[in-house]
């Protein structure tokens, strides 16, 4: 069932790669949304070469076309929630970090991830390209969606020491997020699931289906349910409750179209 149905309907605005195989991020976080009952605005940060199997070539957009592309939805439709996908280079965050400053009223919603490793980025350092999301980005972010694995990772690399805290979780806090969804996150010694870390509240933990597709998309979908949530008015804590159990049923639901690997299927049941 939609989510909302109202003459003007949540209006998200997507930042991320465009996928051409359907699997994740662009053009498929469109049709979750219109899923939902919401109208995804879309700005591509980067295209893909790219099928079920896997990803051939990137090619980065220019910052100064994905400004002009983002300020001219935003100038002209009520926007209400901002999602920005996986990303690749440190001028292209830096560009979404303005935009998200010029628009700082808009709840944001970031979904982060391991920099490709790939022949089209092998000139960007991926740590580079970690410390521009955590620096410039991640302060703005109301709700981060990461696998539960890379906090840790990322202190390991030292990437989190300016936050002063020893604590991961508590670090990402002190960066200025103050809603950190950890998907994967153990739970019991033979269960994973869903974690939600809010600043100074007690945690909140789903039980999460286990999945025979790739996990980035699971954490793209959910980013994406929460960035329509969010636009339809809802607080980053009452999205993640309502997120889990739109979600949950559409990971139930995947097929195999090609080759590769087998992908959410996100038509209507």
């Amino acid at each position: 069932m939609p989510l909302i149905v109202t003459p003007t309907p949540p209006l998200p605005l997507i930042f991320g790669p465009f996928d051409p195989s359907g699997a994740s991020n662009l053009p498929i976080d469109t049709v979750i949304c219109a899923r939902l009952g919401a109208h995804a605005g879309a700005v591509a940060t980067a295209i893909h070469t790219q099928d079920t199997a896997g990803t051939e070539a990137i090619q980065r957009l220019a910052p100064e076309l994905i400004d002009d592309q983002a300020r001219c939805l935003l100038e002209d439709m009520p926007i209400g929630a901002i999602k920005v996908g996986p990303q690749y280079d440190p001028e292209t965050i830096a560009t979404l970090a303005q935009i998200a400053a010029d628009y700082n009223a808009l709840p944001l919603v970031l979904h982060l991830s391991l920099p490709p490793t790939l022949p089209d980025v092998e000139d960007i350092d991926p740590e580079d390209t970690l410390s521009a999301l955590l620096e410039l980005l991640l302060p703005q972010t109301d709700l981060a969606v990461l696998d539960a694995g890379l906090p840790e990772q990322w202190a390991s690399q030292g990437l989190l020491s300016g936050a002063g805290a020893d604590d991961p979780i508590a670090a990402l806090h002190e960066m200025g997020v103050p809603h950190v969804l950890c998907c994967n996150a153990p739970l019991s010694a033979d269960l994973k699931g869903l974690i939600l870390y809010s600043h100074e509240q007690a945690s909140q933990r789903w039980a999460w289906p286990a999945s025979t597709v790739r996990a980035h998309d699971r954490e793209s979908l959910l980013a994406t349910v929460l960035a329509s949530l969010l636009a339809g008015g809802l607080d980053p804590i009452s999205a993640t409750q309502q997120a889990v159990l739109l979600v949950t049923p559409m990971l139930d639901r995947t097929f195999h179209p090609g080759m590769g690997q087998r992908l959410l299927l996100q038509t209507t049941p």
